[in-house]
């Protein structure tokens, strides 16, 4: 494994991509690990504060990065770029110094784009002077005329540059001034022009504005075209021979003395990312690693990266053991001890853990079995009502099974909940949540392309009117699921939802009623199984296969039917596709070898 990292907060490969003639001493690589490693420095030392500070500057990465350029093998290639990137980068330079003149125009401290400047000015130049108010010629309004000045002759301490300044004298107690302020145009103009003048300087204006912002213009575009030419510098074919994906993403939010971590790592299988967060793994998109991995948004940024090469990349899209055992091998005696011990210590912590949760298990189901030995009785009609009810309850907790990444999400939303109130109210908040989530969803209409009864069978309850009992305890039975060992607080709330369930009686739910439901979903899910079956037999051209499934699916969806409109898939469907099938065995006469069996056909959940 090889670790890149730099003191500021981006990684070698970026300072090398935007600066590489600033490295005085060039290491190259004669060969490149299967994985790269990037360390970002996301913390640094205030000296002023005394304490340590998160850094929350953004830093965009690619997808794929191409090593060539880092290869002792194409090193002279590299170094003759290089010089020429320097050359183009110092003539950039030497364009944005010009450009800044033109932008900050002035010799004092405010300065201003130097176009900006002469529009004003040309807009001066173009201004009428508005005629003043009319008034007493010599007299403003309300005040006397001014009878005399005082003159004050203002001297150094060496009697030198003598200067000379009036001020007005009182007259009557009152001062005058030598002008008259009415006389002043409202907005600001020109005065005593000529024609001939005006016309000189506004062509010396306008010839100048459009001087000035022709070099700007220019200066731009030669920049942006040096800018151009730097970025495509390294897009050549010949030095992107060896690529390297981002494989993983390490993130952490929050400031320096604390905060979270989580982490993207990428599925080649499934061709997506996925977010490991505690103990929730879901699937992300690019644009949320961006929005957590890139910073300068919000507190959360990457701190590491991890990039693998191609061959790696590929044997992880086909998990080729052999070549992760291939590699290992063509490792250093020591190394291969290492991993071996790493392995050996990982497969005793798996162990432990499993044993460990077949411990609680047992001690569960043992809890259970106790309290169901209470309800047992010796009479033989008991007896049958108890294996009919645990008919009952293996058929629920199928379903409740198919719900169990929905239901392990509901109990992971409620950390905060089970921390403060205890299990009890965990289980009331989860429940609650689910039951919002899947009522929503029962209000979706079914259609041939989703049918969100297929997702849960509460949606197929509620869409069907299924009694309260019926749904509460159909929901109940999904937290109590024993697939839902993942960690203390989901065994926790497994245990109060099992201890609910006991408490139920035959007097608050009809088991036989509660046994029909489920059987009806089961058939119900078979039905869709059916369905689809057949509609890809019948794509595949599969005319005799197609109807065996088109008309198992037809009969046991008329059983359905008749109990309710919402208890099936729709009738039209199947019976369209069950006649294109007799037709084409008819007109291929082979109708009589399109019969379907006396035994039904077996299909897979």
């Amino acid at each position: 494994m090889c670790t890149m990292s730099r003191a500021c907060n981006h990684p070698a490969f970026w300072l090398l991509r935007a600066f590489p003639y600033l490295l005085v001493f060039q290491r190259w690589f004669t060969k490149l690990p299967p994985v790269l490693t990037f360390e970002l420095s996301r913390f640094e030392f205030n000296q002023s504060l005394g304490q340590p500070e998160k850094i929350h500057s953004k830093l965009e990465f690619s997808q794929v990065i191409y090593m060539d350029r880092f290869l002792h093998s194409n090193k002279e290639l590299i170094q003759a770029r290089r010089e020429e990137i320097k050359k183009l980068t110092d003539r950039m330079a030497l364009l944005q110094q010009k450009l800044e003149r033109y932008m900050r125009y002035g010799s004092g401290a405010g300065r201003f784009p130097l176009r900006d400047m002469l529009l004003y000015v040309l807009e001066f130049a173009s201004t009428k002077p508005t005629p003043a108010e009319p008034h007493v010629k010599g007299h403003t309004s309300g005040m006397p005329p001014v009878h005399s000045r005082g003159i004050v002759i203002q001297t150094t301490e060496n009697d030198e540059d003598a200067v000379a300044s009036s001020y007005p004298e009182p007259v009557d107690g009152l001062y005058q001034f030598p002008w008259d302020p009415v006389e002043i145009p409202e907005y600001p103009a020109p005065r005593g022009v000529t024609e001939d003048e005006m016309s000189l300087v506004m062509t010396c204006l306008q010839r100048w504005r459009k001087e000035v912002e022709q070099d700007i213009q220019g200066l731009q575009d030669s920049i942006a075209l040096l800018e151009e030419t730097i970025e495509l510098m390294y897009v050549d074919p010949s030095l992107h021979q060896v690529p390297y994906h981002l494989h993983a993403v390490l993130v952490h939010e929050g400031q320096a003395n604390a905060g979270h971590y989580w982490a993207y790592i990428y599925n080649p299988p499934r061709k997506s990312w996925l977010k490991y967060n505690d103990i929730s793994v879901t699937e992300a998109s690019w644009e949320e690693l961006e929005r957590d991995s890139f910073g300068g948004l919000k507190n959360a940024s990457a701190y590491c990266l991890m990039y693998i090469d191609e061959v790696l990349f590929r044997c992880a899209a086909v998990e080729n053991n052999g070549y992760i055992r291939r590699e290992v091998e063509a490792l250093s005696a020591e190394l291969q001890h290492y991993i071996q011990e790493h392995n050996w210590r990982v497969e005793q912590e798996m162990a432990e853990w499993e044993e460990e949760q077949s411990c609680k298990m047992a001690q569960i189901e043992e809890s259970e079995s106790s309290v169901d030995s209470q309800y047992l009785s010796t009479d033989s009609g008991q007896e049958q009502s108890s294996l009919s009810e645990h008919g009952v309850c293996a058929l629920s907790s199928e379903h409740a099974t198919i719900a169990k990444d929905q239901t392990a999400q509901a109990i992971a939303n409620t950390a905060d909940v089970y921390e403060k109130n205890g299990v009890e109210a965990a289980l009331v908040e989860a429940f609650h949540e689910e039951y919002s989530r899947l009522y929503l969803l029962s209000k979706e209409t079914p259609t041939p392309q989703n049918d969100p009864r297929l997702q849960h069978v509460l949606v197929y309850l509620l869409q069907n009117d299924a009694p309260k009992r019926v749904v509460e305890r159909t929901l109940l039975e999904q937290f109590a699921d024993k697939n839902l060992s993942f960690d203390e607080r989901s065994i926790s709330i497994m245990k109060v939802a099992r201890a609910k369930l006991k408490g139920i009686g035959p007097d608050d739910i009809n088991m036989e009623d509660y046994r029909k439901w489920h059987e009806d979903y089961s058939l119900f899910r078979k039905v869709s199984v059916y369905l689809l079956t057949g509609l890809e037999l019948y794509q595949n051209e599969k005319y005799c296969e197609a109807l065996t499934y088109l008309v198992y699916a037809y009969q046991s969806n008329m059983t359905l039917l008749s109990k309710g409109p919402n208890r099936g898939v729709d009738e039209a469907l199947i019976a369209l596709y069950r006649r294109k099938c007799l037709l084409v065995g008819i007109h291929g006469r082979n109708a009589l070898l399109c019969l379907p069996p006396l035994c039904e056909p077996a299909v897979g959940f």
